[in-house]
């Protein structure tokens, strides 16, 4: 009886936690067949009926050339990986090949016996340049590869089938859009009587209880000239130069001192924001600036760790947690607003996360490396789904709001800026359905914060 043929070594092996490296897989394995590699894994190789169990491992006793094991913690926590790193360890003896096993840094990981001292490829800070790298080190390694280069079409289709399935159904959706039903009505052009530094006039614009805009040796501002003479007694009387109906001035600018509609519209987007933030600062959010502008975070001065703040109306009460604990940081969401007048008046709301170390079970110091922020994201934040960052997103309007169902701006002088604590709904005229439905009441879970569970669920 003669023996089977061994076969021929040529596939990458990926080794990854199902589903939880899926997209990821599906990303790496038609790049390294442009390359002209040969990849096996399990999303795409096996097949209805397949004693899939049986299969991976005989791709990987017979054909693989070498394993790209996916490395975090959760994944290296899987029973199945645990089994084929052993099965790896053993080919990696008999095969005389030590870097028979290729680590891809996902994320951090606690070192495994057996495989702790093998160097990793970095996915960790960006995809792409672990590609390049792990290309490299296959070019060098002499992995086999074939100048066909043809990727496998099945990538394609299992991308299709996780995609959004849609069905000719309405559905309501919420915009992070919050509509502004009322502005003040004019805008006056203040100015002190008495000469003032240019120091000393942005000294002043600094210290208003109200927001303003310093302009042409005074201000712009929807206070009138008592209301700066209360807010600053000491610098004496003020005089209005001229002021404009707020739609006027939104349409026209102010020709007689040569301010025309775009920069009026500025100006006026200015103010806008200047009374989000002066808000924020009063209702007592922490204040933090981002690369890309200014945040109201949750912090200690408003709740607790943990707390689950209750929103919605009308038979809709469900609740969310904006500040918690995850991978042994302090994480606190919060937004930047943006106003725009275009279309119309409103503020676009852009979620914010941002991490601390912790002091116990206390907020120690705000990490301050842009790149550890950003890491921690993508580690945390990318398990919430769409209903996680809504929940949070009505959460923190909740906070601002109160018991109102309108977010109050005070603009000086009784004058405010007064916005929808709902944000604009829209419906589409399909229905957008995502696998792995969570139900009306649940999110996913995550082991890794305080309580284990930080979605939203039903009063």
């Amino acid at each position: 009886m003669t023996e089977k043929a061994a076969l021929p070594r040529t596939k990458l092996f990926i080794s990854k936690a199902t589903p939880g490296d899926d997209a990821f897989a599906s990303w790496l394995a038609p790049r390294l067949e442009a390359h002209g590699y040969e990849v096996f894994a399990d999303i795409l190789d096996l097949s209805p009926g397949d004693g899939w169990r049986l299969k991976i491992t005989r791709t990987l006793q017979d054909e693989a050339v070498k394993m790209l094991l996916c490395c975090s913690d959760e994944t290296l926590a899987r029973e199945g990986v645990l089994e084929e790193i052993e099965i790896a360890k053993d080919l990696s003896r008999s095969l005389n090949d030590p870097r028979f096993i290729v680590p891809l840094k996902m994320r951090r990981f606690k070192k495994l016996f057996g495989i702790g001292s093998l160097q990793y490829i970095d996915f960790e800070r960006n995809w792409a340049g672990g590609l390049t790298r792990l290309l490299e080190f296959l070019e060098e390694e002499n992995v086999p590869r074939s100048e066909a280069r043809a990727i496998q079409h099945g990538w394609a289709a299992y991308r299709r089938r996780q995609s959004v399935a849609l069905r000719r159904e309405p559905e309501v959706l919420t915009s992070n859009w919050l509509r502004v039903l009322t502005v003040p009505d004019e805008i006056y052009h203040v100015r002190p009587l008495r000469s003032l530094s240019e120091k000393r006039i942005a000294a002043l614009a600094k210290e208003s209880p109200f927001p303003v805009l310093e302009h042409a040796g005074g201000y712009l501002s929807f206070a009138t000239a008592s209301d700066f003479e209360a807010a600053f007694p000491a610098t004496g009387r003020f005089e209005t130069l001229w002021s404009v109906a707020y739609t006027d001035f939104c349409e026209n600018g102010h020709p007689a001192s040569s301010l025309g509609s775009i920069d009026a519209r500025r100006h006026l987007v200015n103010l806008f924001r200047l009374a989000w933030e002066m808000q924020c600062r009063k209702q007592g959010f922490l204040q933090h600036t981002f690369s890309s502008g200014f945040a109201a975070i949750v912090s200690d001065a408003k709740i607790e760790i943990g707390k689950r703040i209750r929103w919605g109306r009308q038979g809709q009460r469900r609740s969310s947690v904006l500040r918690n604990i995850a991978r042994k940081k302090l994480w606190e969401f919060g937004v930047t607003a943006y106003p725009n007048l275009f279309p119309f008046p409103h503020y676009r709301l852009k979620a914010r996360v941002l991490f601390s170390e912790l002091n116990g079970m206390k907020k120690g110091t705000v990490i301050d490396d842009p790149r550890a922020q950003h890491r921690l994201r993508r580690g945390v934040c990318s398990a919430w789904r769409n209903r996680a960052w809504h929940g949070r997103l009505m959460a923190i309007l909740e906070l601002m709001a109160g018991e109102s169902p309108y977010v109050t701006l005070p603009t000086g002088g009784g004058s405010y800026i007064v916005l929808d604590a709902m944000p604009i709904q829209v419906t589409v005229p399909v229905t957008a359905r995502q696998l792995h439905e969570l139900g009306e009441d649940a999110e996913e879970k995550d082991i890794s914060t305080l309580d284990g569970f930080f979605g939203e669920y039903e009063a």
